[in-house]
């Protein structure tokens, strides 16, 4: 069976790569669900998912340590942390439209499969898999540079990269002597799709409120509520 994509030419204008093989950029775009409405499909990109994870790992690191010679480890980890996770991937994923050349079941399309997180996320490390198998290294790093890297100075300024559990219980030892603790508020959606609510406590009184894709991202946020309602942000 021949799968297609509509408008492969504008999905590779849009990523800036065109492709010798355009399957293996098809296979990008074939979400697991898709296999178990039409069996006869080749595969889906989850293999390429786990290649384009590493590929992405070590462009990052590499432009980090050559760019970034004062900084200690600890520092480029945490800028690392903050440019491969989930979130970040899902937003480069929108800004490039690449949800609209899934192909998903019927179910995932209903359930809004090409808006949520972790399916763009998978497909962005997808699509480096491919482009590093088609065009190299270097073509597939250059992607990552002018579409993942680029963002680091963004977030920098937003604080995205700073660690703010840690941050907001050495402030609460300190100014409160209190360690905060978290609790679970609420959970809901499918088990595929959960969205978490963390409250952080300084004692028993609720200082913060987050949510997230896992609980550990919604103590994050809930962390970074409570500096700003603290007013330590």
């Amino acid at each position: 069976m021949a799968i297609k994509i509509k408008n492969l030419d504008q999905l590779q204008d849009a990523i800036g790569v065109h492709f010798q093989d355009e399957g293996l950029l098809t296979l990008a775009f074939i979400h697991k669900s898709f296999v178990n409405e039409h069996p006869d499909t080749p595969g889906y990109n989850e293999r390429l998912e786990f290649l384009g994870d590493a590929v992405l790992e070590l462009a990052v690191t590499d432009f980090l340590y050559h760019n970034y010679p004062s900084q200690p480890e600890g520092q480029l980890t945490n800028w690392r942390s903050a440019l491969v996770k989930g979130k970040n991937l899902a937003h480069v994923s929108s800004s490039l439209k690449l949800g609209e050349y899934l192909l998903l079941s019927r179910g995932e399309e209903l359930s809004g499969g090409r808006e949520k997180d972790y399916i763009l996320a998978n497909t962005m490390e997808a699509v480096i898999g491919a482009i590093y198998l088609d065009k190299g290294f270097e073509v597939a790093n250059q992607f990552i540079l002018r579409n993942i890297v680029v963002l680091l100075e963004e977030i920098i300024a937003q604080g995205l990269n700073v660690d703010s559990k840690s941050h907001v219980q050495e402030l609460a030892q300190d100014r409160l002597s209190i360690t905060p603790n978290y609790e679970l508020l609420s959970e809901s959606g499918p088990d595929h799709d959960k969205v978490f609510e963390m409250g952080i406590y300084f004692g028993k009184t609720l200082a913060g409120k987050g949510t997230g894709s896992s609980k550990q991202e919604a103590e994050q946020s809930a962390a970074r509520d409570a500096l700003k309602q603290k007013g330590w942000a």
